[in-house]
């Protein structure tokens, strides 16, 4: 079986993703989080890095995990109990573990956003939600029945979709962020748009929708993210002669 450079394939997500860049969470690591001895044989893209997960890629004999949310966010010590499980299954397997979160739902190809948004046939978005000078969503103007677009989304996301009925029953201006992005109904409400489909939000976002005037459709925030590894990892298959494979683990949240 043939291999792949791991330091060309992280050269090429760094910079395709324009990991150095972008701006994330505070406490948020992009790029190469684990190494493995440098070669790739075969990819595996899951939405979390996790024990599990890493069980899995393990299971699919994958050289390198490839994630949206990844194993640091901050202070992660000490490394004991299931820590310690966990830094022995990836050294122990040679697992290396590349994470990308805004940069890439924010990527205009591989990201969550972009895909999602040709996933339910829009043409022509434009950039939505600024956040710390960055736009990281997507809106489009077009009018449909706000019960036709989410049946259209439950179908494209496989599963049921929670609305919060505070805008127009005709559609005429939507916005996507990807994820967990429902405590910031605001931001979406002041950009204009007359709905937002998100992954996640709060209990007191039913409120403040009706309040805004705003329609809101949560997808589930891991089944809004599972678009931007499995489009990062097929690129990836194809650039460098490797094959992949989408471990699917869902939270149901």
């Amino acid at each position: 079986m043939s291999a792949a450079s791991l330091k060309e394939i992280v050269a090429f997500c760094d910079r395709q993703l324009r990991i150095q860049s972008i701006l994330d969470y505070d406490g948020a690591w992009n790029g190469l989080q684990v190494e493995n001895n440098g070669q790739v044989h075969r990819l595996a893209a899951a939405v979390d890095a996790s024990l599990a997960t890493v069980r899995l890629a393990i299971e699919a004999k994958a050289d390198l995990l490839l994630v949206h949310h990844g194993l640091f966010w901050g202070p992660t010590v000490p490394w004991t109990g299931r820590k310690r499980e966990l830094l022995h299954l990836l050294l122990t397997h040679n697992l290396a573990v590349y994470s990308a979160h805004l940069p890439l739902d924010m990527h205009p190809r591989y990201g969550n956003n972009a895909c999602l948004a040709r996933a339910l046939g829009w043409r022509k978005c434009t950039p939505f939600f600024s956040w710390k000078n960055q736009f990281i969503g997507l809106q489009t103007q077009q009018k449909m029945p706000r019960k036709d677009l989410v049946i259209q989304l439950e179908a494209v996301l496989g599963g049921p979709v929670k609305v919060i009925m505070g805008g127009p029953a005709i559609c005429r201006r939507i916005g996507l962020v990807t994820g967990g992005a429902g405590g910031d109904l605001k931001t979406a409400a002041a950009e204009g748009v007359d709905t937002f489909i998100t992954g996640e939000g709060p209990h007191w976002t039913y409120a403040l929708a009706e309040e805004l005037g705003i329609n809101v459709l949560y997808g589930g925030h891991y089944a809004t993210e599972t678009f931007g590894v499995k489009a990062l990892a097929a690129a990836l298959s194809r650039k460098f002669k490797v094959p992949w494979v989408f471990l699917d683990y869902p939270t149901g949240l």
